[in-house]
């Protein structure tokens, strides 16, 4: 009987450690019905291999990616959740830190392990915390809060859009959620870099501010709405064969859609003509490189190229 009870506990212990990457702690075996002096004899036997206090590696000591952020989160007790770099990592639109793993802890809360980076709330929200691969988590609207805090523009835009690709949560969306988190940290830069991807003017704002940037390039003024090759575009000046179209961003994410913008400048550029295109953002916040593009563009087209910018 003691045998079988012995087996029981074995494969339960053996179920939730393939749940939890190979990960235990000593409250899940004794939650089990394994007494201190069981665990003990594991841990001699090459069983159960301590990682941090409390936390042991079942079968070897070596743990896969996923079981160092478990061992991790496990280690810093209740109301942790892998976060920052680390969290963007399990998500996948965004790389870990070679060198530590990020997670966000309760101020009563102690790091147990090595290489952990702690990041102490007072509390960390529920509703802001979830689990993926049965990793507890931070959401991915917290997750790119977070993210715009330790990283860069350039790498949150790259996250951003591959987040988008893994359907893990687009730019509109990731940019209306931000509203429930106005005060917090991250919510500045991460709405900065936002604004470029979901940022759209009306019909006649873009040619309300589009027209005097084009005049200021020494362009004539350009034909609007017109269909050129089956396709309606928003500027066009025949005499140069020049096409200007304008994008939102966000009316061009889909994969269908980016299919249809790549088909337009295809069909354009067979048929002799130089397709341009330009954001709404670009065209209301960039106007100086919209401009340099158009005048660089035009000289080109008229056989006149114009000098490169100094460097």
């Amino acid at each position: 009987m003691t045998t079988q009870i012995s087996e029981r506990r074995s494969r339960a212990a053996w179920d939730l450690a393939r749940r939890q990457h190979a990960v235990l702690t000593r409250s899940d075996l004794l939650g089990l019905g394994f007494s201190p002096a069981a665990i003990k004899h594991r841990v001699q036997s090459g069983r159960l291999h301590p990682i941090a206090r409390g936390v042991y590696a079942v079968g070897r000591p070596q743990l896969s990616r996923e079981g160092r952020w478990m061992a991790a989160v496990l280690a810093c007790g209740p109301e942790s959740a892998l976060s920052h770099r680390s969290a963007a990592a399990l998500w996948g639109f965004a790389e870990g830190h070679r060198h530590y793993i990020d997670v966000s802890i309760g101020r009563a809360s102690e790091s147990r392990l090595p290489g952990i980076r702690c990041h102490r709330r007072p509390s960390v929200v529920r509703t802001e915390i979830t689990t993926r691969l049965n990793i507890p988590v931070t959401s991915p609207v917290q997750t790119f809060l977070d993210l715009s805090t330790v990283a860069g523009p350039r790498t949150v835009e790259r996250a951003i859009n591959e987040a988008d690709k893994l359907d893990v949560i687009d730019a509109d969306s990731l940019r209306q959620a931000l509203d429930a988190y106005s005060g917090k940290p991250g919510v500045r830069p991460l709405r900065r870099v936002l604004d470029r991807h979901t940022f759209r003017l009306s019909d006649t704002e873009l040619e309300v501010l589009f027209r005097p940037i084009a005049r200021s390039a020494g362009l004539s003024e350009p034909l609007t709405k017109q269909t050129v090759n089956g396709f309606e575009v928003d500027f066009f000046w025949p005499g140069l064969r020049l096409v200007v179209e304008t994008d939102g961003w966000r009316y061009h994410r889909t994969p269908a859609t980016q299919a249809r913008d790549a088909l337009r400048d295809q069909t354009h550029t067979a048929c002799d003509l130089t397709p341009l295109r330009f954001s709404h953002f670009q065209v209301k916040y960039e106007s100086t490189h919209v401009r340099g593009i158009l005048e660089r563009t035009a000289a080109n087209l008229r056989g006149r190229p114009a000098p490169l910018p100094a460097s």
